[in-house]
């Protein structure tokens, strides 16, 4: 039997395994050695995931939370598209991806997916032509790229409601302040119970869930919530896949934890969401939905996605034909992931800032 498939069919027993059994383990490790076991799970779990991704070779799949690499070498004749960055995004830029690839079959994208801070600094490193990001670029990474004689050409490509979630045994709780939140995830919180946030709920064991700090959701919700980016408490488990975040929070009851609405919308029968109030007042809650995060309702939590493109990349066809596919056809595959496209108007200004940049690359 080809070593391939012999493969697929172990990592496919290992990733079924982890899929049904490991919401119990984590209860089990979480109460025999609390959040540290769960992490230690976690980070196991990720690892044997890892090491069963298979690169398609018509649309290669994302790979999560890897080390970053240098380029894949093009094989003759063949286009190729070097992707790297948020995990966010890569729900939206997976799909693009898989339709981008059968409209240009000679065009290879070769996706990865290891956080908003390890793509900027791929694309530091000159070794990828697209950044995925879920925030915008810092003015230091800017700067390391003009050093580096980088130019970035930033494209907003959908809307966001970053969505907090909890396991859905979670029976007192529909609305959650950002007051409360603050209280939760802030650096050296002392909360150790759902009772400890609010005296009306249970003495049940909080459990967090969260992406790490490579993570432009994590610079996001960090500076909006606790008030200042990178700050946040030590008491949750890090994981640079959002699929682990759901795993762990529907393995755990007292569960909580934070990601883009797509992977919410994707996995809505695992977790529950919760309305965001941005006030003291329960009744101003909000849920994530397409018109509040498009109106601003959804606040503090509504944010955009971009993606980053090299400027003299866009001197390649290939490179140039995706992000305007990412503009175009494209905003299909951001609503139907979970995500909102932008309005027509916006496109327009983006598409034209694409156009101008093109003129710059030399095109």
């Amino acid at each position: 039997m080809p070593r391939l498939i012999v493969r697929w069919i172990c990592c496919g027993a290992i990733a079924e395994f982890l899929q049904e059994g490991q919401g119990w383990l984590m209860s089990v490790a979480s109460r025999v050695v609390g959040n540290w076991g769960s992490a230690v799970l976690l980070a196991f779990s990720a690892f044997l995931l890892a090491g069963c991704s298979v690169e398609s070779v018509d649309a290669p799949a994302a790979k999560t939370g890897g080390e970053t690499t240098g380029a894949v070498e093009a094989s003759a004749g063949e286009k190729r598209i070097q992707v790297d960055g948020s995990s966010t995004v890569a729900k939206v830029a997976a799909a693009v991806q898989e339709a981008f690839t059968k409209k240009f079959a000679d065009t290879k994208v070769a996706l990865k997916v290891t956080g908003t801070g390890t793509g900027f600094k791929e694309m530091i490193a000159g070794r990828i032509d697209i950044a995925n990001a879920s925030r915008p670029v810092k003015e230091s990474e800017k700067a390391d790229c003009q050093q580096a004689g980088i130019e970035l050409v930033e494209l907003k490509i959908a809307l966001d409601g970053l969505t907090v979630c909890v396991n859905r045994e979670n029976d007192w709780l529909d609305t959650i302040t950002v007051a409360q939140l603050k209280k939760i995830w802030a650096p050296g919180s002392t909360v150790k119970t759902w009772k400890d946030v609010d005296p009306a709920w249970p003495d049940v064991p909080l459990s967090l869930f969260g992406p790490g700090e490579e993570s432009g959701t994590f610079d996001y919700f960090t500076e909006v919530i606790n008030g200042k980016e990178d700050q946040i408490t030590e008491n949750y488990s890090a994981s640079a896949d959002d699929n682990v975040t759901i795993t762990g929070i529907a393995g755990e009851k007292g569960g909580m934890g934070f990601f883009g609405c797509a992977y919410y919308f994707s996995n809505r029968d695992k977790v529950k969401v919760l309305k965001i109030s941005p006030t003291d007042s329960v009744a101003d809650g909000v849920e994530p939905t397409v018109e509040s995060v498009r109106s601003g309702a959804y606040k503090p939590l509504s944010r955009p996605l971009f993606i980053y493109v090299k400027k003299s990349s866009l001197a390649k066809p290939e490179v140039l034909d995706f992000a305007k596919y990412f503009l175009n056809e494209g905003q299909a595959q951001v609503e139907t992931v979970g995500y909102v496209p932008l309005e027509e108007a916006e496109l327009a200004t983006v598409n034209a800032a694409l156009e101008s940049a093109v003129s710059g690359a030399g095109k």
